[in-house]
């Protein structure tokens, strides 16, 4: 019975690193995405009962020594409801509230600039825009923040030959005669 255990523990750690070792030495995904719940349950259960080594059972996983060993606590501390999903602890890539109506605020006078014809502004000034937020209201935000909600929130300008000022000199009519 013993041999027989063996041999499919061998079995199956034979064909799931096969399986796995095509990730060679390249950054290896999150664990989340390389393995579900039941083969990591299984790896740590097999070592735990001391059926592969540890070294083995790290190998498999991908993982070092320190963040096995956190894996082995949480899979000890309940067995049954371990899962390798990924919990996100905070909401990342966003910014608050307040810092996304005082963008908005800024992009809006920068737009009344832009819409009126007597001004040579034809389109918007994004780091100034960031200087404005910076010295208003003590706020830092990044270049790409504020693009993204101009090209979201308004019509960005049009190219300068359709958007023409008067007094402006439309840089492709230079010395071309129509006649």
């Amino acid at each position: 019975m013993a041999c027989q255990l063996q041999f499919k523990t061998a079995l199956c750690v034979k064909m799931f690193v096969k399986s796995h070792s095509s990730m060679g030495g390249a950054m290896k995904e999150q664990m989340h995405k390389r393995f579900m719940d039941e083969h990591v349950s299984m790896i740590l259960d097999r070592c735990l009962s001391k059926e592969i080594l540890i070294e083995q059972a790290m190998d498999l996983l991908g993982l070092k020594r320190q963040q096995f060993f956190e894996w082995v606590k949480r899979y000890r501390q309940s067995p049954g409801e371990f899962t390798v999903a990924y919990k996100r602890e905070g909401v990342s890539r966003k910014i608050c509230k307040e810092v996304e109506d005082n963008i908005i605020r800024e992009l809006t006078s920068e737009k009344q600039l832009i819409d009126d014809k007597t001004m040579s502004v034809w389109s918007y000034n994004y780091s100034y825009i960031r200087g404005q937020i910076r010295k208003k209201y003590a706020q830092e935000v990044s270049l790409t923040n504020i693009i993204s909600r101009a090209k979201k929130r308004f019509l960005l300008s049009k190219t300068r030959e359709e958007d023409s000022r008067p007094g402006d000199i439309n840089p492709l009519c230079w010395g071309i005669d129509s006649a």
